[in-house]
């Protein structure tokens, strides 16, 4: 029929199938935005990185030129409890990373469970930064005893304001975790939180390396 022939022609094809809520997918790049907001989400945790990174070797390149330089030098003793912050924090990191897997197999109470470890051992290693720095004050070792103390405080109070920022962003995902809102457009939170908490678990130890070889 002439009728029926113009209407099929004049029909709007059917939407292509987006991958939404429903859809099933992971919802990493599934058409919806939260692909190219993952993109921008690990691109901006690279600049940030970058410029962590930048910012810690300009501290290292003043550390070592002034301890080349300075006659008044004095090997800073280091106090003990460092060794126990250096294993919680490392602890923490592995906590997170077996939150991660527990998220990718679909354990979320699992997931929960570890991550709010993590992020409380995390809290125990600045807890542990306080003590390290009372112990020197109790020592008689102050930021200007020796420009070995200064760079000492000055290089683990910045490390600390950047664990200070991790721990906002893990207790973040622990929130959304704990009010049932981790969904797949949070899993981008996750993994960008983990990665930072990993790197300033390498810096950590870059640290430890610069006060025991050069300090």
């Amino acid at each position: 029929m002439p009728g029926s022939i113009t209407s099929d022609i004049i029909k709007p094809p059917a939407p292509p199938h987006m991958g939404g809520r429903g859809g099933g997918g992971d919802g990493r790049d599934g058409g919806d935005g939260r692909g190219s907001s993952r993109r921008a989400s690990i691109a901006g945790l690279i600049v940030l990185l970058a410029a962590t990174t930048m910012a810690f070797a300009a501290l290292t390149s003043a550390f070592v030129m002034r301890r080349d330089v300075s006659k008044d030098w004095v090997v800073l003793p280091l106090p003990h409890i460092l060794w126990l912050n250096t294993a919680v924090l490392l602890s923490s990191s592995l906590l997170l990373e077996a939150a991660r897997r527990s998220l990718k197999h679909g354990r979320r109470t699992s997931f929960n469970r570890y991550w709010t470890a993590g992020m409380v051992l995390g809290i125990c290693f600045l807890l542990g930064q306080a003590l390290a720095w009372r112990q020197l004050r109790a020592a008689g070792i102050f930021v200007a005893t020796n420009p070995s103390s200064s760079f000492f405080y000055l290089l683990t109070a910045a490390h600390a304001v950047h664990i200070a920022a991790g721990l906002s962003a893990l207790a973040y995902v622990d929130v959304q975790a704990l009010r049932l809102r981790l969904g797949p457009g949070k899993r981008t939170a996750v993994d960008v939180s983990a990665m930072f908490w990993h790197f300033l678990d390498a810096l950590w130890l870059y640290l430890m390396v610069l006060f025991l070889v050069w300090g």
